[in-house]
């Protein structure tokens, strides 16, 4: 803990403490976080289409390019095509048909339901062992699951590596942070914390701190290391994005997140010298839509070489998914239609950067501006959670799904309401719109 206490120190001196009070209107904020769930689906099922297409193997599988985006979708490394779309290009759902959960949503789902049932600021690791065995499946008892029509039916719990290890481990009566611990699981370094707690960040609003502190034993189910740096990154951003200076140009917006999320990245960690080495390709760029020429470097550096302490092991390391997820960050420039679309192109598991950077910035945004950016008024608003999770109360019964992204905000409105009273009662105020 002792490196984490000094980041947090040297955050607190930037970010943390300027502002002695912080107001919020709960239906501005709500409307927000609907568009944090709704921005983050459309990337999730956006980047699904190309997920492990392109792993880095350009001899045999060249890297997309910006002249790929609405062409026949290929096959991932393992042989598949998606079985929701056939193209490359964006993904909706319209009202009326839910959204489908997958591992980039469904933990966080989990997490704000059982933040909601114990109404309580910061879930104890036992808590959190036993929300996992309630509502995850384990690899006996997942029931079958047909990914196209002519398929032959699998058992599938939709946990893999890290988060499938700590899943085992909970299940024979281990608890956070044990389960992610180097001894016990050998996927520690994987990407799997990023896609399960950015949350935690808009539950503490303009509060990194505060936002770290209640999400630590949820990274650490499954992150150590650099790993674990990496995910408290993308927590720093979103709990960031809630004080954010509006009168600033949308790119400086993002790009001032990112600087004052970096200062988590401890000096010696990849992570740090990985950002920095992106940040500086991007700026010494002349065309900043070349994206492509910045993946092709990442490629180079760190996958073919060893640099900066990193060292690739696998497709979904937490490593090649950060630097590639800083390409789009930075050649996106805050515009989350190409944001989006640059980190479905851009390879290795591309779901995962696009539904990070499709939450933050469809939390800017809120619900209507995503709804405006990509020209789509009637975009769905139902969740469908039991897709890959289970026992649940259906809060729609009524119609398809088990709950919505309206429903979902009002409960995370009052769970911010506990966490600030619990934890920060005169810093903070909630109030009700004028």
């Amino acid at each position: 803990m002792k490196k984490l206490t000094v980041a947090l120190i040297a955050l607190g001196y930037v970010v943390g403490c300027a502002a002695k009070e912080i107001r919020i209107d709960k239906k501005a904020y709500a409307e927000k976080l609907q568009g944090f769930w709704l921005g983050q689906s459309i990337a999730n099922w956006t980047g699904l289409i190309t997920e492990m297409d392109k792993i880095g193997t350009p001899e045999t599988m060249p890297f997309y390019t910006d002249d790929d985006w609405g062409k026949p979708d290929q096959k991932a490394f393992w042989g598949e095509y998606v079985p929701h779309a056939s193209t490359i290009n964006f993904y909706f759902e319209t009202s009326g048909t839910p959204w489908g959960a997958d591992d980039d949503t469904d933990i966080e789902y989990v997490y704000l339901h059982l933040h909601h049932k114990y109404k309580t600021a910061q879930l104890t690791a036992e808590q959190l062992r036993q929300g996992w065995l309630t509502h995850t499946y384990s690899e006996t008892d997942a029931p079958l699951y047909k990914k196209f029509a002519d398929s032959t039916p699998t058992a599938e719990n939709f946990l893999w590596v890290s988060n499938e290890r700590a899943r085992i481990l909970m299940a024979q009566g281990m608890l956070p942070p044990q389960t992610s611990e180097v001894e016990h699981n050998q996927f520690y370094n994987m990407i799997d914390a990023q896609l399960t707690t950015e949350l935690f960040g808009l539950l503490a609003p303009g509060k990194p701190k505060l936002a770290l502190t209640i999400a630590e034993l949820p990274i650490r189910i499954s992150a150590n290391h650099e790993a674990a740096s990496i995910a408290r990154f993308y927590i720093v951003m979103h709990a960031l994005a809630a004080v954010i200076d509006h009168s600033l140009p949308r790119s400086q917006q993002v790009f001032s997140l990112a600087e004052q999320a970096s200062l988590v990245l401890a000096q010696e960690q990849f992570p740090l010298k990985m950002y920095q080495f992106i940040k500086q390709h991007y700026q010494q760029n002349s065309d900043k839509s070349d994206w492509e020429a910045t993946r092709d470097a990442v490629y180079q550096r760190y996958q073919l070489q060893t640099n900066d302490g990193y060292k690739y092991e696998q497709p979904f390391d937490a490593g090649i998914n950060f630097a590639a997820s800083l390409i789009s960050l930075f050649y996106g420039q805050g515009d989350i239609v190409e944001t989006i679309r640059i980190g479905t192109l851009v390879g290795w598991d591309s779901d995962n950067p696009t539904a990070t950077w499709g939450g933050l910035l469809g939390f800017i945004l809120g619900a209507q501006g995503v709804k405006n950016a990509f020209n789509q008024h009637q975009l769905s608003d139902s969740y469908w959670i039991h897709r890959t999770r289970r026992n649940f109360r259906d809060y729609t019964p009524t119609q398809a799904g088990e709950d919505t992204f309206s429903l979902m905000a009002e409960r995370s409105i009052k769970i911010i309401n506990r966490i600030l009273e619990q934890t920060a009662p005169v810093q903070y105020w909630l109030i009700k719109s004028e």
